[in-house]
């Protein structure tokens, strides 16, 4: 007898597909976590809210079962399953310990539909999208690892209402966005207000909003009964059968029961291992509990930074497999360093086991190729110019003419460096109007900033290269009078995206940045991680000639470093330990009820690492209802954020410049 505990629901199920163990940690308050407990921003993020209420847009004349209490939803459900048909938004099925929310059923006689609404992207003309390659061709279709846990999902759906109603005759569909189709009406976004003002997430529906009104359709519905068989035969942990694993992880909900943890390089991404200052405020790590239980290996730590915590290193599984957790342990034969032939500066795997290295004697000082980065200065050009964009790729499209997910490229930041040191914010762009597209003046202002001379223009990582590959697309299929100028403009400075039918090498192609860091930069403060936000607290905890210069209020000063959005700023701040606060936490908060490093987790579909915050500020002004003042608030603070993030480049820069002349000095 199955005694009452936690229902096994699709999100649990998802879980403990992922890791049966996590399912005790959930909801034991003892335990922290690093997932983000605000929904509101989540859905804004996801857009899963707005997808949601389209798809019911395209079901005229359902109802929706809207009670949280679980008894009554199965009740409501059950008399509407009753009719002879029947459209039922959110229907409640329960079967013994298992509990799920339907997106979507739709009832005709002894037939039943299963929709299941996804925010995520499908191309139509891709072929057999949801299985791998290898797998096809060997006959014994295998789940592409992509598309498992949406799979995953609705065949465990389809498993509940069976169970819950073995008479009918049970189809299942996902209802993905259609990447090829075409919106045919403007402002299709304004439509779907997204109401925080409970705490139940609510989508406000326009009035008069119908099928016909919202024009070409813009989800696709996909029947995956062919996936959900090659689901149901999948073998999990143990070769327990998929209906082994539902009965298995529904006896651990159901008596909150501690599994013996399986560890592994999934657990890098563990949203229970959680922070020095979450374990001194007297929450436990449910990543240490399952490490100090699994490794069983002597004087060990999870404090040690651990084989999957080195920078790309594919090899961790094996090393894991084998008995080899710490970085510590990893031996120079298991790196096997060798420089790449023809080609400046640390291959991969010698970047690798400098890490290793530095982890092993205890090294915290950078390293520094100054020979091979003073090499690549020489060829810069001045003036130079930083820049860095903010985009987002919406499921809904704002305008006619767009598809899901394209690009839209809402605000940039520039700064120029003089040869003589002379910095300044150059220009800015952002785009405040509520479903206006924006990328088209987006590259128009920023070719009038940047043509006004011949400097070096230098981005961090690929992202400005891609966006502007993609805006180049947009460019070709456009009437725009001056398309052809923009087009020009873009392929001047970049280099064809991977996905760019042409080819072009842009005489003044921009200088990736995170590229030099890779070739010719290390410090071990960073862990392993190239990203900006990760660099730049490094570099300053590191350089007294930028401690000393920038603790200063020369930052939007008179005399100083001119600025669009600062005025007499110290970037230089320090904690009572003495030590450097990180600039962007020096920032105002773009939310009052989220902070801009917690925002940066926020990643979703068409995103990059460190652009979380802007991409969901820019989703809240868009799907959001308003003030004018509101709207200029998240505005003024975006600007904030985005010069800061092309001046975390110059301070770069400045500390390599430094360094390198320092050096010579010596020498000399």
């Amino acid at each position: 007898m199955i005694k009452k505990g936690n229902f096994l629901t699709k999100s649990r199920f998802k879980v403990g597909c992922e890791c049966p163990t996590k399912l005790f940690y959930l909801d034991n308050k003892e335990f922290g976590s690093n997932n983000i407990d605000n929904s509101f921003l989540k859905a804004l993020a996801e857009g899963g809210f707005q997808v949601g209420e389209l798809a019911k847009i395209y079901h005229p004349g359902g109802v929706e079962v809207s009670t949280t209490d679980k008894d009554e939803a199965v009740e409501q459900t059950n008399e509407l399953l009753s009719k002879e048909s029947a459209i039922i938004f959110e229907g409640a099925f329960r079967f013994e310990n298992l509990f799920i929310r339907a997106d979507i059923v739709i009832k005709n006689g002894n037939s039943l539909q299963l929709i299941e609404v996804k925010a995520k992207s499908f191309d139509p003309n891709v072929e057999d999208v949801f299985y791998t390659k290898s797998s096809l061709k060997k006959g014994s279709p295998k789940l592409n690892s992509e598309w498992e846990p949406y799979l995953l999902d609705v065949a465990f759906q389809k498993f509940v209402i069976l169970k819950s109603y073995p008479q009918l005759n049970v189809t299942a569909s996902l209802m993905l966005a259609d990447k090829s189709s075409v919106s045919s009406v403007d402002g299709i976004n304004q439509l779907f207000f997204i109401d925080s003002s409970s705490n139940k997430i609510k989508v406000k529906v326009a009035p008069g909003t119908t099928k016909e009104s919202v024009g070409v359709q813009l989800l696709k519905k996909i029947t995956v009964d062919s996936e959900i068989e090659v689901a149901w035969e999948m073998k999990f942990d143990d070769q327990r059968s998929f209906a082994e694993q539902v009965s298995y992880l529904s006896q651990i909900c159901a008596d909150v029961l501690f599994t013996k943890p399986s560890i592994g390089s999934n657990c890098k991404s563990c949203e229970f291992r959680i922070s020095n200052q979450s374990n001194e405020s007297g929450l436990k790590s449910g990543f240490d509990s399952c490490w100090n239980q699994t490794a069983k290996a002597m004087n060990f730590s999870t404090n040690e930074p651990l084989v999957f915590d080195i920078w790309n290193f594919r090899k961790a599984p094996k090393l894991i497999e084998d008995g080899i957790f710490t970085a510590r342990e990893i031996s120079e034969e298991d790196v096997s360093p060798t420089s790449e032939r023809d080609e400046p500066g640390l291959s991969s795997s010698e970047r690798q086991w400098l890490q290793i290295e530095k982890i092993k004697s205890n090294d915290d000082s950078p390293f520094f190729d100054f020979e091979g980065m003073y090499n690549e200065m020489r060829s810069w050009v001045y003036p130079l110019h930083f820049i860095d964009f903010e985009t987002t790729m919406v499921a809904i499209p704002f305008n006619k003419g767009r598809r899901p997910y394209e690009q839209i490229a809402f605000q940039f930041s520039h700064h120029s460096v003089a040869h003589d040191g002379i910095t300044l914010h150059k220009s800015e762009y952002i785009n405040m109007v509520k479903g206006k597209f924006p990328n088209f003046d987006f590259v128009r202002s920023l070719m009038k900033s940047l043509s006004t001379d011949n400097g070096t223009i230098f981005r961090f990582a690929t992202h400005e290269n891609t966006v502007l590959s993609q805006i180049r697309g947009q460019l070709l299929a456009s009437s725009e009078a001056d398309r052809d100028t923009l087009i020009h403009f873009i392929e001047s400075i970049t280099n064809p995206s991977e996905e760019a039918p042409a080819t072009w090498k842009g005489e003044r192609r921009m200088v990736d940045m995170c590229e030099l860091v890779k070739k010719y930069y290390y410090h071990p403060k960073t862990k392993g991680s190239n990203s900006i936000k990760k660099v730049l607290p490094a570099i300053l905890s590191e350089s007294d000639f930028l401690r000393n210069k920038y603790s200063k209020p020369i930052y939007g000063s008179l005399d100083g470093i001119k600025s669009s959005n600062f005025e007499n700023w110290a970037w230089i701040k320090f904690d009572s330990k003495g030590d450097v606060i990180d600039p962007y936490k020096l920032l105002p908060p773009i939310f009052t009820d989220l902070d801009i490093e917690t925002m940066d987790s926020l990643i979703v579909e068409g995103s990059i690492a460190d652009g979380g915050a802007a991409m969901t500020a820019y989703a809240r002004m868009q799907f959001s209802e308003m003030t004018e003042a509101e709207s200029r608030g998240i505005a003024k603070a975006l600007l904030k954020y985005c010069e800061l993030d092309t001046f975390a480049m110059v301070l770069i820069y400045e500390y390599w410049k430094n360094a390198i002349e320092t050096s010579y000095r010596k020498v000399a």
